[in-house]
Order: structure tokens, then sequence, then C-alpha cells
């Protein structure tokens, strides 16, 4: 939506893959940005280049606005405060493979719904696989090493199911149907767009499961 003549993206290091529209995309830590507004240090040149700066860094940092004032930038909440009003769609996609593709982790605990109960959910599923990040540890999981590989599988899969988590966000924007369950957290911002989306509570495996059959066509 924001897209012009020409487009710049700087962002997180493992996302820059997934960002296909922009001409070109820089990790942050590349530009020197994180330094901006600190003693000393001078706002990156290039940044005058720009005729529009849309910006979600920086927004809970004063000196970092105070330093790039005369900057044409404009500021967004860093975290949401309704849910997206349109649908996000990353346009990669892989090899068919069929699989129910569980995650069951994410960025904290508190969203994790428990490991026993992904267990007991898959021994009611078909053809299932499990995956993780690089930091997570369990076994038989696949582990990838960039995001657009992982967003690949996940386009192939018949179903995921996931955590509140960035992961299950990337199953949905690839438009694999998606449940994404939901304990602390409030679905109602946080739950991802898609036009093949739903979400569930934190429930015994059994009604998860029901739900998980029913979007993946399994009796």
């Amino acid at each position: 939506m924001l897209r012009t003549e020409y487009t710049e993206v700087w962002i997180s290091r493992p996302v820059a893959p997934l960002v296909l529209f922009a001409d070109h995309v820089r990790a942050l830590a590349d530009t020197g940005i994180d330094l901006a507004g600190l003693p000393g240090l001078q706002v990156p040149p290039v940044l005058d280049s720009f005729d529009r700066i849309h910006s979600w860094y920086g927004t809970q940092r004063e000196d970092f606005r105070a330093a790039v004032a005369h900057l044409p930038f404009t500021f967004y909440p860093a975290l949401p405060t309704a849910p997206p009003s349109g649908v996000p769609r990353i346009a990669l996609s892989g090899s068919r493979h069929d699989a129910v593709i569980l995650h069951p982790f994410s960025g904290s605990a508190q969203k994790n719904w428990p490991l026993g109960h992904f267990r007991e959910l898959a021994s009611q599923l078909p053809n299932v696989e499990w995956t993780c990040g690089p930091e997570d540890r369990l076994d038989g999981a696949r582990q990838f090493s960039g995001l657009a590989d992982l967003a690949r599988w996940l386009s192939g899969a018949r179903l995921y199911i996931g955590n509140d988590s960035g992961i299950t966000h990337l199953a949905a924007a690839v438009d694999t149907p998606t449940l994404a369950l939901f304990g602390p957290t409030d679905p109602a911002i946080w739950c991802p767009a898609g036009r093949h989306v739903r979400w569930t509570p934190f429930a015994a495996p059994a009604e998860v499961a029901r739900v998980a059959k029913e979007m993946a066509g399994v009796l």
C-alpha cells in the first residue's frame, strides 16, 4: 500500500527475505539507525534522500524522535491497538505436501498451549509434521535456517496449528489454512488476518482436534 516509484524497507534481519515488494531491503542493524539520537552520533545521512518515511521504529524513543524531527517521518504505534484492516500476503510458495503442521512454541511461555496437549492432538490427526525455531528443542521437529524457506514449506501444508506467534502469522500470510490457539492474549487484536484463518481459546485436545479436522477436511 505504501509502494511508490522507489520503495526501501529497513527491517529486522530475519524478516528481510520475506519483503518481496520493495526495491531495496536493508537490515536495521546495518543502517546505523539504532544509534540515532544517542549523544555524539548522527542520523544516517541517507534518510535525507527520502520524501516520506513511515516508521514503527523509534516510536517510544523520545531521543530518536527529536533527532529526526527535521525529516519527513510519520510514526505509528509500536504495538497494534486494533485488528489489521487488510489481509497480509507473502507471495512465496513451495511444493504441496498436505501435512498438518504443528508449531508448539512462541515468544512467551505464557502463550504456549501445553506441549502434552499438542502431542495428544497430533495422535488424532493424519500426516502430522512438527516445526520449531532454531532456539527451541523438540525431537523430530523440522528447523529452517531462514524464514523464507519456512514460509515455502508452510505454503504446501493442508493445515497449520500454532500458538499466538510470528510463525502463525507467517502461515496465514502464505494463505495456508491456519488454526491459532489463544490463551492470555486477545485474538481480537493479535489473531492473524486471512481467508482461511480460525482461532480457538486454549481448550481440551479433543475440542481443538474437532476444529482442526473440520478445517483439514478430515472426518
